[in-house]
């Protein structure tokens, strides 16, 4: 169990750092409203989250899903794997065409991106972070997965109204749009 908290709490963290690493390397904040009461505070919930997940990850199992939960933390192992790889890849692949998910907005020098996992999807990111959530928790045996899942729709709606604004504000995006899936390739 402890070499499955480490992989965990070190995917996390490594997947914050390329996220911080790459936001100062474009030498932009990409937040728009700085300083807004709301904008700071979803970024105190999403603190406060990741932090509760770190914390998640070292303590015994939470709300267990079964006393054997060797398929189930298998299961969850693959698919935070994969959700860590791909929202890693996704974000390298976005560069600077990339905006904080709070303020997400269209830059004058933001182009679209169809290459890589771009290419089949319009947002691997959020394909990626998902995964690695709900992985993560099947992988510490968590009932808490549910609020993972509950965190589809959520996204599903965040997704819409980014796609609005980008076939408005973006340059070729809607041909981009056309002939690619939202989440998952050739699926949805």
């Amino acid at each position: 169990m402890l070499l499955l908290q480490i992989y965990l709490f070190l995917g996390l963290v490594f997947h914050k750092l390329i996220w911080e690493v790459l936001r100062i390397r474009s030498g932009t904040t990409n937040d728009g409203a700085t300083g807004s009461a709301r904008l700071t505070l979803v970024k105190l919930i999403k603190i406060t989250i990741f932090l509760g997940i770190l914390v998640q990850i070292w303590l015994p199992d939470v709300l267990p899903i079964s006393s054997d939960p060797t398929v189930i933390r298998s299961i969850g192992i693959a698919l935070f794997s994969l959700g860590l790889l791909t929202a890693i890849a996704a974000r390298i692949q976005l560069g600077d065409n990339w905006s904080n998910i709070e303020s997400a907005k269209v830059l004058t020098d933001h182009a679209v991106v169809d290459k890589g996992l771009y290419g089949y999807v319009r947002h691997p990111i959020y394909t990626g972070d998902l995964l690695l959530l709900i992985g993560l928790e099947l992988a510490l045996n968590s009932w808490l997965v549910v609020g993972a899942l509950a965190l589809c729709p959520i996204v599903m709606w965040k997704a819409v109204k980014e796609e609005k604004m980008l076939l408005r504000k973006l340059t070729g995006y809607g041909e981009y749009h056309g002939r690619t899936k939202r989440f998952i390739p050739f699926v949805i």
